[in-house]
């Protein structure tokens, strides 16, 4: 399993709609690319948000996807005018795995 680390400098008073697309884009990653979806999170930093993408494989992320349909291409558009910045924080792959989704 892969992991890609995501931070995103949003500009002032364009976190919720940054939300918004970053949800439609995820949606359609998830759809048409073949990965397990993402995560969002709010930082302690203001304007930073990070995301968190999980993946089958390395290769499957590098894989070049051809992502169509204007709603994405709206919202990847919606979500580029939001950033002042974005960068992919880490690559990394998968050692030890005990991540549940049900508290004991």
């Amino acid at each position: 399993m892969f992991i890609a680390v995501y931070e995103f400098e949003v500009k002032q008073g364009m976190e919720g709609a940054f939300r918004e697309a970053w949800l439609e884009v995820t949606k359609a990653i998830y759809q048409q690319c073949g990965s397990f979806g993402s995560r969002l999170h709010l930082s302690d930093k203001p304007n930073v948000l990070v995301g968190y993408a999980q993946w089958p494989s390395r290769e499957q992320w590098e894989k070049e996807h051809q992502l169509t349909g204007e709603s994405y291409q709206n919202a990847r558009d919606q979500m580029r005018n939001c950033l002042v910045q974005s960068r992919t924080v880490y690559k990394l792959d998968v050692s030890d795995d005990y991540l549940q989704s049900r508290l004991a």
